[in-house]
């Protein structure tokens, strides 16, 4: 196989679905046991100049992972809002509510992990954020 340029890397994605992308991005992660939010966070620090180790601080503080800690009574449920909130297919997501405790969402917002809480406990699940 011909290795690709970065610019006829940037061409195919563009002409992936977002789906197609995001499958993509879960593949890569799994294959080289990374996360997407990592490099983001590395590609910041080095534009921050002295002030690095405060905006990893910061970013600490605002990063929030909502973990799934038992699906209840109403697994179902449960697994229509953990396919909502990640756009995960119905095996993934199942797998997901199966592997309790796990993690349905990390480095997000406080207030995106506070939302994900309730709709995952209203649904039945108990969730906690770390």
């Amino acid at each position: 196989m011909a290795k690709l340029t970065t610019t006829e890397l940037i061409d195919a994605f563009k002409e992936l679905s977002l789906i197609e992308l995001s499958e993509f991005v879960k593949a890569f992660e799994e294959t080289f046991e990374v996360t997407a939010a990592a490099p983001v966070a590395v590609a910041a620090a080095p534009g921050a100049g002295g002030g690095a180790a405060e905006v990893e601080a910061e970013e600490e503080k605002d990063s929030f992972d909502v973990v799934l800690e038992a699906a209840g009574d109403k697994k179902i449920q449960v697994i229509k809002e953990v396919r909502v909130l990640t756009s995960l297919g119905l095996k993934e997501a199942k797998d997901v509510v199966d592997a309790a405790p796990k993690a349905v969402l990390e480095g997000v917002t406080k207030e995106a992990a506070e939302k994900a809480k309730a709709t995952l406990e209203a649904a039945g699940a108990t969730v906690t954020l770390k």
